[in-house]
């Protein structure tokens, strides 16, 4: 049955998506549990880092007028020791991250010194500040240590430890349903009846919006039946900030999902001028026994059409819920054409491989980009965009977008 809505563009359905979105609530937890989180507030740094002047690597300290000279060494300096002043005319046994004593302003390396009788021969011309990491050098004490919206991941989990921080505010994890529609779908481990399938898209989901930030809810499985879609639906936006669904939003008799949708709040938005993810819907489903309401997605059930709208949009929704700039958008970059596609009506979000050369990055496309085949997104890195009736031959020039976490 053919449809009379116009198609709508990318930019117009992220637009409809995002309006009104608020990030959601803060709550305190452990740093050792931080990690995939999303920072609420900034924090500002109570230590400067490193707290103290010390050595680059392991040598001797000095002070650089003394260069050329034959020195005594009066004292050993390890990491975790307190040194003494060091008179002009001496030099100090030192070893990496050992505190610079007062009166020495430079360390030579021991490979570049000269053992005798007397102490050490000095090479000439040792400047100051030589092989030294200045107090404060890496963070200095009351400046920003980081901002609100930083994704908390290895560096800045060890940045917060080292100003002895122990828990952190952070945005709550935004709370997903995951509903599959259509009595042809069958979950992995059960046996297949003739016409059934199993379910790629439930997993191949629940890991993007994983690392997306999501806390992702028990899956659930919506027949093909109108009353129970619409009951499923409801109880689902009690629960969930955003509910996703996968299939059932089309034009299809059995397909119940964006009549549901409307039927229970707001449909914003369906058919988008893309390739692959035409029929994707989005919407609000109002909280029946509790204030507010749930966003919707509704994904087509095509494998592929899931996989891009994941990327497209469910990484920006989730992305404003948690108020996380870096989530809001795909890192764009320039690649050469390793292949030659034109695009229709409809801006075709192709898979490809990138490879980086010493000539530039090649993008290098899958051979079949057909939105059933789930292989084209295995190794897939980016997506090139080829827009709206645009043409890429092979050599030029293509934007593509980055499969990258923050």
């Amino acid at each position: 049955m053919a449809d009379s809505h116009p198609l709508q563009s990318v930019e117009a359905a992220l637009a409809a998506m995002l309006a009104d979105v608020a990030p959601l609530k803060a709550e305190r937890i452990e740093c050792d549990r931080a990690a995939g989180r999303v920072l609420a507030e900034t924090v500002t740094a109570t230590l400067d880092v490193p707290p103290f002047d010390n050595s680059a690597m392991d040598g001797y300290a000095l002070h650089h007028a003394d260069s050329s000279r034959t020195l005594p060494v009066t004292q050993r300096i390890t990491a975790g020791t307190p040194p003494a002043p060091l008179k002009r005319g001496e030099c100090a046994r030192i070893f990496t991250g050992g505190e610079m004593p007062s009166g020495a302003d430079c360390v030579v390396m021991q490979e570049a010194v000269t053992l005798t009788d007397s102490g050490i021969r000095l090479p000439a011309a040792i400047a100051a500040g030589n092989n030294v990491r200045r107090r404060g050098r890496d963070v200095a004490m009351g400046s920003p240590l980081l901002s609100a919206g930083q994704w908390l991941e290895a560096a800045a989990l060890g940045h917060l430890a080292g100003q002895g921080i122990t828990e952190v505010m952070v945005r709550r994890r935004p709370r997903v349903a995951l509903l599959s529609t259509g009595d042809e779908i069958v979950s992995p481990g059960q046996p297949l009846e003739p016409g059934q399938i199993y379910n790629s898209n439930r997993p191949m989901l629940a890991r993007l919006l994983t690392r997306f930030g999501a806390e992702v809810l028990p899956p659930v499985t919506v027949p093909d039946n109108a009353g129970e879609t619409r009951r499923l639906l409801g109880e689902a936006a009690e629960t969930a900030d955003v509910v996703v669904t996968t299939g059932g939003v089309s034009v299809g008799e059995a397909d119940h999902v964006k009549a549901a949708v409307g039927e229970l709040g707001q449909l914003d938005l369906w058919r988008i001028a893309m390739r692959p993810g035409k029929p994707l819907a989005l919407g609000r489903l109002p909280r029946v026994h509790q204030t507010g309401e749930a966003r919707f997605v509704g994904l087509p059930g095509n494998p592929v059409s899931t996989f891009v709208g994941g990327w497209l949009f469910l990484r920006p929704l989730l992305g404003a819920l948690l108020d996380c700039p870096k989530l809001a958008e795909l890192p764009a970059l320039t690649a050469r054409a390793a292949f030659a596609a034109e695009a229709g009506p409809r801006r075709h979000f192709m898979r490809v491989r990138l490879e980086f050369g010493s000539e530039g990055i090649m993008a290098h496309a899958f051979g079949d980009q057909n939105s059933a085949v789930l292989t084209s997104c295995i190794e897939a890195d980016a997506l090139a965009v080829i827009p709206e009736r645009g043409r890429v031959n092979e050599g030029e020039p293509v934007r593509c977008l980055w499969l990258q976490m923050p």
